[in-house]
């Protein structure tokens, strides 16, 4: 399971999830460009303490996460996803992609892959969840799904 975050914007929401990420032992793979620098007092203080036993890596697009990970299933989350992100089984392999704080997801990515778009799905009066929010929701269903083994090593 690797958590991916296309295009991040708010170093603080990317301080959290990769916070987050150190929590559950998972990856956290940031998708150029970024909106800040990736070592930034921002990003340093969301993260707290914890930034440097963080297993992050870097890449310029999605397609270079493809041919590293040939068995792993890429699940897209976007507020214009058609199926929750509970109906689906989650395995360890898989990518957890989630897009910009203003842009969301590349339009390409709603025409080519509808099958594997996701949503946390809102019933109130909001246009979307917090990145950091919805990251965590997300991956602690997938690990809930899992019985949290990795979490228990």
């Amino acid at each position: 399971m690797k958590v991916v975050l296309y295009h991040p914007e708010i170093p603080q929401n990317t301080g959290n999830i990769g916070r987050l990420c150190v929590a559950t032992k998972t990856p956290l793979v940031l998708v150029r460009p970024l909106g800040f620098f990736i070592d930034s007092k921002e990003i340093r203080r969301a993260g707290l303490d914890y930034w440097q036993d963080l297993d992050l890596s870097l890449v310029d697009s999605l397609e270079e996460l493809k041919p590293g990970h040939p068995s792993s299933r890429l699940w897209y989350f976007s507020k214009r996803g058609k199926r929750s992100y509970t109906e689906v089984q989650y395995q360890e392999e898989d990518l957890l992609v989630f897009g910009s704080e203003t842009s969301g997801l590349p339009p390409e990515i709603f025409e080519k892959h509808v099958d594997s778009l996701l949503t946390v799905p809102m019933w109130g009066p909001v246009r979307s969840l917090n990145l950091a929010t919805t990251a965590g929701i997300v991956l602690y269903e997938a690990y809930r799904q899992l019985r949290f083994s990795r979490n228990l090593k």
